[in-house]
């Protein structure tokens, strides 16, 4: 076994039940829990992790848990990836923080150096570091809105930006995530966003790229001015929506339209950025090029960073001391992003997320040949995802997600529900997983189905 399977901790690669999930010890941490942290902050796993790496979380009971999550996106390289822990901890015994707008240091300019060479694109660029996608996603905005002087973000249908108040007015979904929360900011409009499964059920034919992309460009146009709108943002994948993948054409043509009119056009990368789809960024499976691309989650192993690469007439319209944060790049996260990066370009993870979704789509179609309750498979590389719908229909299906999910979990797989209506498994898996623990945890989300559709 290599060290890219086994991860930081050498677990052994294989899924152990020790107690019911969640164990006796799990529960009386639960307990206090609930004492201690605001119920705001929920879980949807309560099996309390003392150990990860490879495909595997241990808990505090002894289960070894396969992990088809990687703690939605972040530990893309594998939790405790040699490389990422090597960087950090050498900075750990250098110095902890500065403030990189007081005294700033080397490695942040290597992060934004290499993002810089990484992200779609060769022109001239410039990156800002921040801690947290919904803090990328907000800076993206304010940048475009400084270089243009223009007001207006155009955002989409089943989108995720975050939980500021900005990013909440340009997400979709209420319940979770803005439910009770208002008001949110304004000049944040919703277009159509395109999707395939929906669109071609409700018109009868297939709705190309072009099509969907019209609705938009109608839509900017009659309801907000194309020479008012700063932005239009939007996630290449969508996330937290369900993971939808737009129709072939549907990008270019928003791009073209953007340049058309002044527009800065948004990459929320977040989610499917570095690796995760087969391409180092999502964008390139279109050969579109953002003018800015927001990252986050995978970027640095699991420590806490983000952050924010465009063209460098854009970012330059900022003037100093306009953008930054007090930990905005601490020096451990930088340093933990070093080696993600390093990891990225030399362990072969790019070809690893290709085989990998190779082996989830095969597996899942092969579910979807079974239950006609699996409406559609979509994604890209290791970013895959079934919709669940009601027998002959497409009517969403949030109770048979949650059925398939409460299996997993009992037998000791981690697979996450997602989507506008709950409907949604997403498969997520760090690319540190083995062919043999995927191919295991399916054959437990194979009994879930039979059992849950018997």
């Amino acid at each position: 076994m290599t060290q890219l399977e086994k991860g930081g901790p050498s677990l052994p690669q294989e899924r152990k039940i020790v107690t019911a999930i969640p164990g006796p010890r799990s529960q009386e941490i639960e307990e206090r829990r609930k004492k201690a942290v605001a119920p705001g902050v929920a879980s949807g796993m309560p099996a309390y992790v003392v150990a990860a790496g490879g495909g595997i979380l241990k808990d505090a009971d002894g289960n070894q848990i396969v992990d088809l999550g990687s703690g939605i996106a972040v530990t893309t390289v594998g939790n405790s990836n040699e490389r990422v822990v090597a960087h950090a901890k050498e900075q750990l015994d250098a110095f902890t923080h500065t403030c990189f707008m007081v005294n700033p240091y080397e490695s942040y300019i290597e992060v934004a150096e290499a993002l810089n060479r990484l992200t779609p694109g060769d022109h001239e660029k410039r990156t800002v570091l921040l801690n947290s996608g919904a803090e990328a996603v907000e800076n993206a905005v304010k940048i475009a809105r400084v270089h243009t002087k223009r007001n207006a973000v155009v955002v989409f249908d089943h989108a995720y930006h975050g939980r500021t108040n900005l990013t909440m007015a340009m997400t979709s979904k209420v319940a979770p995530y803005k439910k009770g929360f208002g008001p949110f900011a304004g000049e944040v409009y919703r277009a159509p966003m395109s999707y395939p499964y929906r669109d071609d059920a409700a018109a009868g034919t297939k709705v190309s790229g072009e099509d969907a992309a019209q609705r938009v460009i109608s839509m900017i146009d009659k309801q907000v001015g194309a020479d008012d709108v700063a932005a239009i943002v939007i996630e290449p994948i969508q996330g937290e929506g369900g993971f939808i993948v737009p129709a072939d054409g549907f990008l270019p043509a928003i791009v073209e339209y953007a340049r058309e009119n002044g527009i800065v056009f948004v990459a929320d990368e977040v989610q499917a950025g570095f690796a995760r789809t087969g391409r180092m960024f999502a964008s390139e499976h279109e050969d579109i090029v953002p003018d800015i691309v927001t990252t986050a989650k995978g970027i640095a192993g699991g420590l806490p960073l983000a952050a924010v690469t465009g063209r460098a007439e854009i970012m330059d319209a900022v003037g100093g001391g306009g953008l930054g944060g007090t930990y905005g790049g601490n020096p451990a996260a930088v340093a933990a992003a070093l080696g993600a990066l390093e990891s990225y370009e030399q362990d072969g993870l790019v070809e690893r997320a290709v085989e990998i979704g190779e082996i989830l789509v095969r597996r899942i179609e092969a579910l979807q040949a079974k239950h006609p309750e699996i409406g559609d498979v979509r994604g890209r590389g290791a970013m895959q995802a079934i919709e669940l719908v009601q027998r002959d229909s497409i009517d969403p299906h949030p109770g048979l997600a949650k059925a398939i999910a409460d299996h997993a979990a009992a037998n000791a797989v981690l697979v996450l529900v997602t989507g506008t209506f709950g409907n949604v498994l997403r498969f997520l898996p760090p690319l540190s997983i083995s062919d043999e623990l995927l191919n295991e945890a399916f054959d437990v989300l194979e009994e879930g189905f039979a059992n849950a559709l018997a």
